[in-house]
């Protein structure tokens, strides 16, 4: 009976953790929301008020017409699924050349492509800047498709995990049969890694889609994408900026990457635990 009480004790006090870890975690939506439904005049009071005395819903109607919102919004859609798809595909195709194929150096090359994940990526911004300049490639979307057929290192070192885990029997079969390495990526390993390529495709998209510095550097204000446009298009005529609009704009622009997260939960979790199994 002891045992079973201090069982019940251990759990309980664990589950507390977990719900005061989620009530601090999500605070800054929670605050964010809030001010998104106050009045301007309710922003700058002092005590600061918590709860907006008469939800301003039209704040997210304002936020929308206040800047070209649509607009912004579909060029950041274009590059985060471009920048999410190609992304995706090209690091399984690398990862099943490092899963599958034999080739003098491959653990050298795989090992070297692994240590650029500890070299942060702002050390290249200039170079790529300049590249991409002398090549006549700002302001175009140029960039984020060869940032994207050269995959990313994170995402290549998940897929190769998962595919040394798939059975050699089912590679053997198809090569007795005629097929090619091609052909065995597309038809047997990339239908079975569903789980890693909702994940990889979450993951893709949310960079792209809350990516500042890139766009800001290659874009034109009109094919800018919404993050860029949101952090100097909510000001007044004064110069500063509207914090309500701002607010209501910023909880608009999390909703595409929460609703895609909320609806490849299921793989996204289950893509991370079979490559971390294999």
């Amino acid at each position: 009976m002891t045992e079973l009480i201090a069982r019940r004790a251990r759990v309980t006090a664990f589950y507390l953790c977990l719900v005061i870890l989620a009530v601090i975690f999500s605070g800054p939506l929670g605050w964010l929301i809030l001010t998104s439904l106050k009045a301007p005049n309710e922003l700058s009071v002092f005590p600061v008020q918590l709860l907006p005395s008469v939800p301003q819903w039209h704040n997210y109607i304002d936020a929308i017409t206040f800047i070209d919102f649509l607009g912004y919004a579909r060029n950041s859609l274009i590059l985060s699924t471009l920048s999410a798809v190609l992304t995706t595909i090209s690091s399984a195709w690398m990862a099943y050349g490092f899963a599958r194929l034999s080739a003098p150096g491959k653990k050298f090359w795989f090992g070297l492509l692994i240590s650029t994940m500890m070299m942060p990526g702002i050390i290249t911004l200039i170079p790529t800047y300049l590249m991409f300049a002398k090549a006549g490639l700002v302001d175009t979307y140029v960039p984020w498709i060869l940032w994207g057929l050269s995959g990313a290192a994170f995402m290549i070192f998940l897929f190769r995990q998962f595919f040394t885990g798939i059975p050699k029997e089912l590679e053997e079969a198809a090569i007795l049969d005629g097929c090619g390495h091609v052909r065995i990526f597309w038809q047997i390993f990339l239908p079975q890694s569903g789980p890693m390529l909702a994940a990889c495709m979450v993951l893709t998209f949310t960079a792209a889609w809350g990516d500042f510095i890139a766009p800001s550097l290659l874009l034109s204000s009109d094919r800018t994408t919404l993050a860029v446009a949101m952090t100097a298009g909510y000001v007044n005529e004064k110069g500063f900026p509207v914090q309500n609009l701002l607010a209501a704009g910023s909880t608009l622009f999390i909703l595409p990457v929460l609703m895609m997260f909320l609806f490849f939960q299921r793989f996204f979790v289950q893509g991370f635990s079979t490559s971390g199994l294999k």
